[in-house]
């Protein structure tokens, strides 16, 4: 499948992660597929959580990692009434596309924004066209690992609470950390007018 050139764009903290999320949404519509990858504290829920901002969905868009997937319809009165409901999705614990294709996410496909975590190698045949979205940190990234393992107890189910060290990061003094973000765009829908929308809006930003 054809690939444009990367774009990169340097994001100096999550508040310029979240910029960039708004950036992104008003060129989304209904059917596009975004996959998300980046190491832990890395910017993806973060990014998500504008990006529905942005579509104006319902709040509460956090980590989905113990029920997989959610889903966060448009709201009449938000920022983009009558648009695209959000579907977040985090394929971390699944192993293969089969397991990700038991979340039935075709039926929600063509009326939704659909954001994939940890979705590469999971997810690229539910559509013909995509956005993938790696994040970097640039420092650090060791540090949050080992913040995992030294403070948080495994659940119930004998895991570590993912979602709690989630909002740690967003809180922590690593917020202020720089990141870079690389857009890949795939497929038909990013042909044309599509891309050269997607690329000036991310120059805003500061493409390299």
């Amino acid at each position: 499948m054809h690939a444009h050139p990367v774009l990169e764009v340097d994001l100096a903290d999550l508040a310029h992660t979240r910029a960039a999320a708004h950036a992104l949404a008003p060129l989304l519509i209904a059917g596009d597929l975004l996959l998300l990858s980046g190491e832990l504290g890395a910017g993806k829920t973060t990014f998500t959580r504008a990006l529905g901002e942005g579509l104006g969905v319902r709040e509460g868009v956090i980590s989905p990692t113990f029920v997989l997937s959610r889903v966060h319809p448009n709201l009449s009165d938000g920022t983009r009434p009558g648009g695209p409901d959000l579907v977040h999705v985090d394929a971390y614990r699944l192993s293969s596309a089969e397991e990700l294709d038991d979340l039935d996410l075709e039926f929600s496909l063509e009326k939704s924004v659909t954001v994939i975590e940890w979705g590469r190698g999971k997810a690229e045949h539910l559509s013909d066209s995509r956005l993938e979205l790696d994040f970097t940190r640039l420092t650090g990234a060791d540090a949050s690992i080992a913040y995992a393992a030294e403070n948080y107890s495994p659940t119930g189910e004998g895991e570590f609470d993912w979602d709690a060290l989630d909002d740690r990061e967003e809180e922590s003094a690593d917020a202020s950390e720089p990141r870079l973000l690389r857009i890949t765009a795939y497929g038909p829908r990013w042909e044309g007018e599509a891309y050269r929308s997607l690329e000036a809006a991310m120059l805003k930003l500061g493409v390299e």
